[in-house]
């Protein structure tokens, strides 16, 4: 499912039009992705939790060639789904 899929579903189940909910949903994801980048936990409930994590560098050997290289610290998004998601998946 991508985007136009899901604005059309949203469009259907409401009394939106799609321009409207085109706008909603890029809000939406817009203030979701400013919080995260911010280093803020955005929680949505019914679905899950957003955060950033940060990891580690870290040394990585090659397998065959036995070399040693450094792979650098990161940010990554992290994505924790309520129990109630996690249950409807079993």
């Amino acid at each position: 499912m991508v985007t136009k899929d899901i604005i059309s579903k949203i469009a259907q189940a409401s009394d939106f039009t799609k321009p409207q909910v085109d706008e909603l949903l890029s809000t939406t994801i817009s203030v979701i992705t400013q919080e995260v980048l911010a280093g803020k936990t955005v929680q949505i409930q019914g679905l899950g939790a957003f955060s950033v994590k940060e990891k580690r560098e870290r040394v990585m050997v090659h397998p065959r060639t036995k070399e040693r290289s450094l792979i650098p610290a990161k940010k990554q998004l992290s994505f924790k789904p309520t129990t109630a998601v996690k249950e409807a998946l079993k």
